[in-house]
């Protein structure tokens, strides 16, 4: 009897998907739990595993639109079984190697006959006969080409243009759902929201000693690296505790305060950008955030990142910098208010104490909305994050 494939339950608010890619061709035979169909949401992709050993029968194509619980095909475990083993490949004969045949003998075409130095001697006179009798002839002569394929070549092309290409100059894909979905939030964040951004320095300093002091022993214990982003989820929900508006929404004409600190983190992957949740940033270790990081990261490259994890925490912290990014003003990701965004390091002059000296800066940016959150409070969130970041210490005290 065969077992139906359906499309699982994707999260409450995913009604359907869509066929990404067919990894297995429907009659060919599959083993448990082997890879069959890719799927796309507006969320995140899946994939699809095949319940049961035996012959694969989908009734689907690649871009199909489907809906949750419905069968997209099923598989025969009778007809796996009844199927003949497969005939062994005859490993392919050596070709004969054949002795190297001696090329025919080219026929030499005679060279024209040159002229013996007597021949030469006779000939003068009469050439300096003719070039007495008509000298302008002989100077026309001279400035003519000797024959038509010593001519000079016309000018093909005289205004340099380029030439015209040939075959197709452009290439149409389908957008994925996950693209899609993208662009949608994005336009309507841009349409609803009163955007503004505040931006501030950061000396990296003291972090970057920090790291270069202990990062040999926190790798060793934990086996992870200790890396920047830990340091600005740490900083970030210490902010977001003294400043509760940034971690609010608006729902119709309600302020939503959250009272937990679940921080969505920008990873980029080759199907776009995904941005998964790591909750309870407060209570976690340096050391956990770390290792969230790196799961979500691997699994983000093959797909594997879970529709829970893809909910909307209370803030979001996208880091530009790894792509050499300097400058630039993220948008907030609805239903939250503010995003932080990461830029490179960078030596720059910094005064300290009066004096100008050369320090690693960061420039840090805070895209808000500012119907729920005033200037002097994101001037003042984002200000408290670079207390934490020149000063991670204050972290133990909660200062």
């Amino acid at each position: 009897m065969s077992t139906e494939i359906k499309i699982p339950s994707l999260g409450e608010s995913i009604s359907e998907a869509t066929i990404g890619a067919i990894l297995v061709q429907s009659g060919s035979v599959v083993s448990v739990d082997q890879e069959i169909v890719e799927i796309e949401t507006e969320k995140v992709n899946q994939v699809l595993f095949a319940p049961v050993a035996g012959t694969l029968n989908l009734t689907i194509k690649e871009g199909d639109t489907v809906t949750i619980g419905q069968v997209i095909g099923s598989v025969d475990p009778s007809a796996a079984k009844a199927a003949p083993p497969q005939e062994k490949e005859t490993p392919p004969q050596k070709e004969e190697v054949k002795p190297p045949q001696e090329a025919p003998p080219q026929e030499q075409t005679p060279s024209p006959k040159e002229e013996t130095p007597e021949e030469k001697k006779d000939n003068e006179p009469a050439v300096f006969d003719e070039i007495r009798k008509s000298p302008e002839a002989f100077i026309e002569e001279l400035r003519a080409p000797s024959s038509p394929a010593q001519a000079p070549k016309a000018i093909e092309n005289p205004l340099n243009e380029v030439p015209v290409q040939t075959g197709a100059r452009e290439e149409r894909k389908r957008m994925p759902k996950i693209r899609q979905t993208i662009a949608r939030r994005l336009v309507d964040a841009k349409q609803t929201m009163a955007l503004l951004t505040t931006f501030n320095e950061v000396d990296m300093s003291s972090v970057m000693d920090f790291r270069k002091k202990h990062k040999g022993a926190f790798e060793k214990q934990y086996g992870v690296r200790l890396g920047f982003m830990s340091f600005f989820i740490k900083a970030a929900a210490n902010a977001l505790k003294k400043f509760p508006q940034v971690n609010a929404y608006i729902d119709g004409e309600d302020f939503v305060f959250r009272k937990y600190y679940d921080i969505n983190v920008a990873i980029s992957s080759d199907r776009g950008l995904v941005v998964p949740i790591i909750e309870n940033c407060d209570t976690l270790s340096f050391a956990q955030i770390e290792q969230k990081i790196v799961d979500l990261a691997t699994r983000a490259k093959e797909s594997k990142i879970s529709m829970d994890e893809m909910r909307s925490g209370g803030f979001t912290i996208s880091n530009g910098g790894v792509f050499g990014s300097t400058f630039s003003t993220p948008i907030v990701n609805p239903p939250q208010s503010a995003i932080l965004g990461m830029h490179r390091i960078a030596e720059r002059p910094y005064v300290v104490d009066g004096k100008i000296v050369i320090r690693p800066i960061m420039i840090l940016a805070l895209s808000y909305d500012h119907r729920i959150i005033d200037g002097q409070e994101a001037v003042s969130f984002l200000a408290q994050i670079v207390k934490v970041i020149e000063d991670p210490a204050t972290l133990l005290i909660d200062l």
